[in-house]
């Protein structure tokens, strides 16, 4: 569903953007990969008796520093050339809904749901812009970049390692899956209560003169109050469910850490690893 948009046909030039857009999302993964290695030189070099190697340790957190502004560089360099693509398949969304609401029947019409249609209309086009980011700059690189590591954990650290990295990765994925399975419903219904709420006061405005000619103004603001008191209800529901979420990956990726430091730290302990092994 999203190729279509995300690679147009004929579009040449916003090919060549996705593809600028790729090479700066794997430039930013290999200086993000690199850091550390500067990181860990510079404190290695920091060990006593070596003194006289301060200037490349220096040079080292330099290095460090640099990598880091690459990364932040490179990452909205991405965006900015990217914004193109996501605002081409928004566009052309708007218009394919727009061509598809006039299809629709006069009865469709005559129901007046100017308010909820205009609120869904806003949303799926606009929520396609995030998709096509996260499809290709989150899931994608988050492969690429978690092989990477497990390359180095290996080469480093041994398979010990590694394997622990992938099971908690496996956790860390169920967990989210699960939770936001649940989260759904939650989500959905805030939705639905949203556009009830959008609905009620714009048809109830764009229909001002029955209400008036009923004298029905109370009527209605009970009505849009009830709709909001909904939409209330369900965005606390919404968003605590989101912290649960945020504590439980939080718990999980501290957790790997935690143990990875401390089976680095016991490492350096028994002369395995270097101190800029921990870092």
């Amino acid at each position: 569903r999203f190729i279509p948009y995300l690679w147009p046909k004929g579009e040449t030039r916003l090919r060549l953007t996705v593809v600028a857009a790729l090479l700066l999302v794997l430039l930013s993964k290999a200086v993000t990969l690199l850091m550390p290695f500067a990181y860990k030189g510079a404190i290695d070099r920091m060990a006593p008796g070596l003194q006289p190697a301060a200037a490349l340790a220096i040079a080292l957190v330099v290095a460090y520093a640099g990598a880091r502004f690459g990364g932040v560089l490179f990452d909205n360099l991405r965006n900015a050339i990217f914004e193109r693509v996501g605002q081409d398949a928004a566009r052309r969304l708007s218009v394919e809904v727009f061509r598809h609401l006039h299809a629709l029947s006069l009865r469709f019409h005559l129901e007046r749901r100017t308010g909820a249609l205009t609120k869904i209309v806003e949303r799926g086009t606009k929520s396609i812009d995030t998709m096509l980011y996260f499809i290709l700059f989150n899931i994608g690189p988050t492969v690429i970049e978690l092989t990477a590591v497990c390359v180095i954990f290996f080469v480093k650290f041994g398979p010990g390692l590694v394997v622990v990295t992938v099971f908690m990765v496996a956790a860390y994925i169920l967990f989210t899956r699960t939770v936001t399975e649940w989260r759904t419903k939650m989500r959905r219904a805030m939705v639905e209560h949203d556009n009830n709420a959008v609905a009620r006061a714009v048809d109830s405005l764009l229909n001002y003169e029955t209400v008036k000619y009923f004298s029905a103004e109370e009527r209605e603001t009970q009505r849009y109050g009830v709709a909001v008191r909904n939409y209330a209800d369900a965005a606390v529901q919404n968003e605590t469910s989101l912290a649960w979420l945020n504590i439980g990956q939080s718990f999980i990726t501290n957790l790997m850490m935690a143990g990875a430091m401390g089976y680095t730290v016991w490492g350096w302990s028994h002369g395995q690893f270097s101190t800029g092994d921990v870092v």
